[in-house]
């Protein structure tokens, strides 16, 4: 097993007002970076289609450096580092064009049968391929707090443009809205240092949720709900720093 490697170049709408890559954009990399390594070895979209199967991802745990800006050349290692019964942990490093480490990011991912929507075993249902037991670092994926008092709440609608392939919102739209749920003011200053995500339910075309957050110094903590049934799609907290 090798680091599977590519060169970006950012454009003009992957970056925000200061010229930054766009969280979303950011996450979005990191999704293309697992799709193209997967199917490289014989695993991704397409294999997953017709066995039908779906890689769903549970939780991300991301350290942000800097950054990387606008008409800038990144280049993005990824590689599956580990093996569990139900799961794969997939690392990722997005370095500058000179090597230097702008991102680190851990990911943990469940394969589950598309139709029952239940976990099914790994080396039971995919082709043979090794893993590469090295860590970008070392994260437990650790189960976040609840919420005990929200200071900011903001809803949102699900558009049509937030679904993907598995016909459930995309796992780069939840720190997006969760990015969003902070004081205007204080957003407008401030850019993310490390992020926390644990994936709970789907979330699907039309459902209104609510982001509910509660701060505390240079962090915030999210859970993200819909309001149709109530139940809790998503848990994230950032680590926050100024611009």
């Amino acid at each position: 097993m090798e680091k599977f490697t590519k060169e970006y170049a950012l454009r003009t709408y992957e970056c925000d007002k200061n010229n930054n890559l766009r969280l979303i954009a950011l996450m979005n990399i990191l999704q293309d970076m697992a799709d193209s390594h997967a199917t490289a070895l014989g695993l991704g979209l397409d294999f997953c289609l017709k066995k039908g199967l779906a890689w769903v991802g549970s939780a991300y745990h991301l350290k942000i450096n800097r950054l990387p800006v606008l008409h800038e050349k990144i280049m993005v290692e990824t590689w599956p580092c580990e093996e569990r019964l139900l799961g794969a942990v997939r690392e990722f490093v997005v370095k500058s064009i000179n090597g230097e480490p702008l991102i680190k990011a851990s990911s943990l991912w469940i394969l589950i049968d598309f139709t029952r929507k239940r976990p099914v075993s790994l080396r039971d249902n995919l082709p043979q391929y090794t893993v590469l037991p090295e860590h970008a670092f070392e994260s437990d994926f650790a189960k976040l707090p609840e919420i005990e008092t929200p200071d900011y709440t903001k809803r949102f609608s699900v558009r049509f443009d937030d679904i993907d392939v598995n016909n459930h919102v995309n796992n780069a739209v939840y720190p997006l809205w969760a990015s969003e749920a902070i004081n205007p003011e204080q957003r407008l200053s401030l850019t993310p240092s490390e992020i926390e995500i644990n994936f709970k339910k789907e979330c699907h075309y039309g459902e209104e949720i609510e982001v509910l957050t509660q701060t505390t110094q240079n962090a915030t903590l999210h859970s993200i709900k819909s309001l149709t049934d109530g139940r809790e799609l998503a848990r994230l907290r950032f680590q926050w720093k100024q611009i």
